[in-house]
Order: structure tokens, then sequence, then C-alpha cells
């Protein structure tokens, strides 16, 4: 892990959550090697200091923060940290999320919706919440949501698309619900450009690795929403441009 140290003025920083492996770690790659300040946000500490010093092996200026963004205190505790090194976040990249049990809508019961619901909606909730006052004192603030085609009521209608070939209470109605939270915050929160990134099929855990990008394609939409926000703010984008509602 690199020294803790306060970012020059002109030193992006950013937060990552779930940046431990996968679609977060490949992204906090990306942004580290474009000098960025990047604090590195993971629920298991073995496996988050794991991920920031190879990170820091490579030259990149990572910090690992202990953040379960299901906890109340585990994110107050990571605002202290991230707020005890630098003044201020430019970016916020809510990417932790979880697929559910797989299981088929006639067998989900309402204990199998709590915890996705509880990562993939009131996560990202309680995570912008939480550090709106060091958005706010950023340059040009940017909240990037990870969120999928499967949130998407059109795609998943379009018998085309794979999103539609996999029904599913838990995973789809979560990120639908992500988008809309997102485009709400938009509309409230004019200071601060916030939008969708749906990685696309990723070969990652959540998959089981059958995805067909690499972690690299995934991220494109991810890193281009952190670094430009094409469009403005309430976007919702894969790597090849809008997608519809």
């Amino acid at each position: 892990m690199s020294e803790s140290h306060s970012p020059s003025s002109n030193t992006t920083t950013a937060l990552i959550t779930g940046g431990n492996k996968g679609l977060g770690y490949e992204t906090a790659r990306r942004l580290g090697a474009l000098g960025w300040r990047v604090f590195l946000g993971a629920r298991d500490e073995a496996r988050g200091l794991r991920a920031s010093e190879q990170l820091a092996a490579d030259g990149a200026d990572v910090t690992f923060v202990p953040l379960d963004v299901t906890s109340d205190e585990s994110v107050a505790a990571a605002v202290l940290t991230v707020s005890g090194i630098t003044g201020r976040l430019d970016v916020l990249i809510n990417n932790a999320g979880i697929t559910g049990e797989l299981v088929g809508p006639e067998e989900t019961l309402p204990q199998h919706l709590v915890p996705v619901l509880e990562v993939n909606v009131v996560g990202p909730v309680r995570v912008t919440h939480a550090f709106l006052p060091l958005l706010r004192a950023g340059h040009d603030p940017r909240v990037v949501m990870v969120s999928s085609g499967a949130g998407s009521l059109t795609i998943t209608s379009d018998p085309e698309r794979k999103e539609s070939t996999f029904p599913h209470l838990m995973y789809p109605p979560s990120k639908a619900a992500l988008n809309m939270i997102t485009t709400q915050y938009a509309k409230a929160l004019p200071g601060i450009r916030l939008n969708l990134a749906d990685p696309g099929f990723t070969a990652t855990d959540l998959n089981g690795h059958k995805g067909t990008q690499t972690v690299t394609e995934g991220t494109d939409v991810i890193v281009e929403l952190a670094t430009t926000s094409p469009g403005g703010t309430g976007q919702y984008r894969d790597r090849d441009g809008s997608l519809p509602w």
C-alpha cells in the first residue's frame, strides 16, 4: 500500500467500492495509470490490502480503505479515512455488487431479495450520501454507478438480447432500481455528475468468468464516465454509447 499523503491540488482523487477484484480492480489499475490518487474500498481487509499492494507495486498511488457498503459504521469510518488524507473526493465509483442466489422466480422468497437489494441499491445510496460533503469539495465531482443492461426494461424485453433470456427476481430489479435512483440524484444534485455504466457481459466472478468481454473492455465505460462523463449527467451507457431505459 502506498504511503498516505495529501494529493496535490491537481491530482484527481477517486474512491472505488468493491475494488479488490474484477471490474473494480481493473478500474483502479486504469485510473492509477492515469496518475490519479485511488482509494480502493473493499470489505475483505486481506484481499483489499493485497490488491492495493499489487497496484502500488506497479506504480499506482493507491490506498486501501476498509469499506462494507452494507454497514453504516464501516462507511462512516471510510469517510474519516479518506478525509484524513485529502479534503475532497473528485470521483466516486459505486462498483460493489452481488447477483444473488441462482433460483428461478417461482422459488424466490423475500429473504433472497434482501441481501441483493442491500448491496446493489441501499449500498450505493449509503455510500453516496456519506461522501457528498467530500464530493462537493471536489473538482468537477462525478459519481459512476455500475449498473447493467439487465436493469433496462427495454433490453430485457427484447428477445434478441441475452439479458432477456434469464428471468431472475434479484439482480435485474436491483439494477433497475439503481437506474432510477441515479436519475433522481442527477436531477437533485446539479453540481455533481451522476451516471450509470453497463460494463456488458464481462468475465468476472459474478458470472463464473463466462463473460465474453475482458475486464479491460468491461471497464471502458466506467473509465469513460469517471474521466469525461460525456453527455453531462443522468446518462446510462455501455462502451458503445447510450442505452435505452
